[in-house]
């Protein structure tokens, strides 16, 4: 993928980073989003680990090419900016909208406010959810989709999940992820006749540092590597059915199956499905 230009937005830690660095490892030019600039402003006000400078590091003995902006996604004039940089270059070929501050500060003053009915919310939850996460991909996919135009040829992927389809605990959180896929569906209705797709991609669970840091709550056994999804979005990149998939609600795991691709330790990940939600 050495001639592929990418954004990912949010990639200073969890799934965002992980994206960059698969993408970076197959050979493309990532530029990436993130506020936390580095490990020690990470480490203030509880701060959950994973930083720009990071991921930089880390990205040094890749292959591709690293392209860091720092960025407040909260804040339009940021989102603009980034894009505005990313046009001058004139070519970008793949965006993938994962910027998400929703699972901040779940807990506060002691009290797991996380799984509490809509009327007991607290608002920034939605602010957080639909102000930035949800306006940074319109923001940010509006801002970029010219120049995907231009070229005839692009993708932009809605990092979303199965919330968006049955109740996940918080229905803040299920709203959220369903204008994610109706986004990502007319989204690519729109640019259907300039050869641009659009999708929305549903991880499973994956060992990002904050499941890693709780991971004696979790089951493990079928988890994903943060890169995982990143291989697999390389992989729909390459797929020359790419246009038909446009539109669609996809599983990662399951396009794995489809491209024959593994996760970074040899494991293959099973398929989330409906029935894994559905409660009896």
């Amino acid at each position: 993928m050495k001639d592929v230009v990418a954004l990912v937005t949010g990639a200073s830690r969890g799934v965002g980073r992980g994206i960059a660095l698969s993408l970076l490892a197959e050979g493309a030019t990532v530029h990436v989003t993130g506020r936390t600039r580095s490990e020690a402003e990470a480490s203030l006000g509880g701060k959950r680990a994973g930083s720009l400078e990071g991921l930089a590091l880390e990205a040094a003995a890749l292959p591709g090419r690293l392209v860091v902006h720092h960025c407040d996604h909260s804040n339009d004039a940021e989102t603009e900016r980034v894009a505005e940089e990313i046009r001058a270059a004139n070519r970008l070929d793949i965006l993938v909208n994962n910027a998400w501050p929703g699972y901040e500060n779940m807990v506060e003053d002691g009290d797991f406010t996380w799984p509490r009915p809509f009327w007991e919310q607290p608002v920034w939850r939605w602010d957080a959810m639909i102000g930035t996460a949800l306006r940074a991909a319109f923001m940010m996919s509006r801002a970029v989709a010219p120049t995907m135009i231009s070229t005839q040829r692009g993708l932009i992927v809605n990092i979303s999940f199965w919330a968006a389809q049955f109740y996940d605990g918080n229905a803040i959180y299920g709203m959220a992820k369903a204008a994610a896929d109706k986004m990502a569906a007319d989204f690519a209705h729109e640019l259907r006749p300039h050869k641009v797709a659009a999708v929305a991609l549903y991880p499973g669970l994956v060992r990002t540092e904050a499941v890693m840091q709780n991971a004696e709550y979790f089951d493990l056994s079928n988890s994903e590597s943060p890169r995982f999804i990143g291989h697999v979005i390389a992989g729909l990149w390459r797929d020359p059915a790419l246009m038909a998939k446009s539109g669609r609600v996809l599983v990662a795991a399951e396009l794995a199956r489809e491209y024959d691709i593994a996760d970074v330790d040899g494991y293959r990940p099973v398929p989330l499905s409906a029935a894994d939600f559905v409660k009896s």
